[in-house]
């Protein structure tokens, strides 16, 4: 049985995750697999992704690992990432199609016509490279970060969530977007932090650690507005 499984279903950079937990867990048994078995008896599951929506949806659901997957974000500590984030939501308008609807929300793309910065400036989409991140609320998955830490970011689309407690943290490009939500044992960011350097390694330290409850408290007084 592994204490740690990174979730195979044919997308996403999946060796580069499970190499970043061994880092960080030396002492644990880190997975890589797309079988539900091991899925359900893992102690911690990660969900990576990459790549279209539409694609990560058939490819999950031709793995049979729906299932397996919703089990796991009852169950015990879930870890989601970029595309891992977004299926956790109702639906995405990349392709127009349904999520996995464990929590309230769209994936939206970033308009074009909203698309300029501070200075004026056209900002490009896939919004990808380096920026800050603001934590939004208190949570054990945030210990040891400083608020506004870079992490490193590669996407075209963004969660849009009616439920301002699931926000964990919010990070800004032409507007504040979320970029970190956590709902009792689910904690899920838009961000890649097996490629955010020593700030990317301390969310997944804390990930190993983390025992999954969540009792964090809202406090958004120095966040840039989502959607503003």
């Amino acid at each position: 049985m592994a204490d740690i499984v990174v979730i195979d279903y044919g997308m996403g950079n999946l060796r580069s995750v499970a190499k970043a937990l061994e880092r960080v867990a030396p002492g644990s048994t880190v997975a890589v697999s797309s079988d539900p078995e091991v899925i359900r008896t893992a102690s911690r599951v990660v969900f990576p992704g990459q790549g279209a929506m539409p694609d990560c949806m058939r490819e999950m659901d031709a793995r049979s690992l729906r299932q397996p997957i919703l089990e796991a974000t009852r169950s015990k500590p879930f870890l989601g990432l970029c595309i891992g984030l977004q299926m956790l939501f109702d639906s995405s308008e990349e392709g127009n199609v349904k999520g996995l609807g464990v929590l309230p929300g769209k994936v939206v793309r970033f308009p074009a016509d909203r698309m300029t910065g501070a200075g004026g400036e056209k900002l490009k989409v896939p919004h990808m490279g380096w920026n800050q991140v603001y934590q939004s609320r208190s949570h054990p998955m945030w210990a040891g970060i400083a608020d506004a830490s870079r992490f490193y970011f590669v996407h075209s689309y963004h969660v849009d969530t009616p439920e301002p407690a699931l926000v964990a943290g919010i990070s800004r490009y032409a507007y504040g977007f979320t970029c970190a939500v956590a709902r009792n044992n689910i904690f899920a960011v838009q961000f890649h932090p097996e490629k955010s350097q020593s700030a990317g390694l301390r969310l997944l330290a804390n990930f190993v650690s983390w025992d999954g409850t969540f009792r964090g408290s809202l406090d958004r007084s120095a966040v840039p507005a989502a959607s503003a």
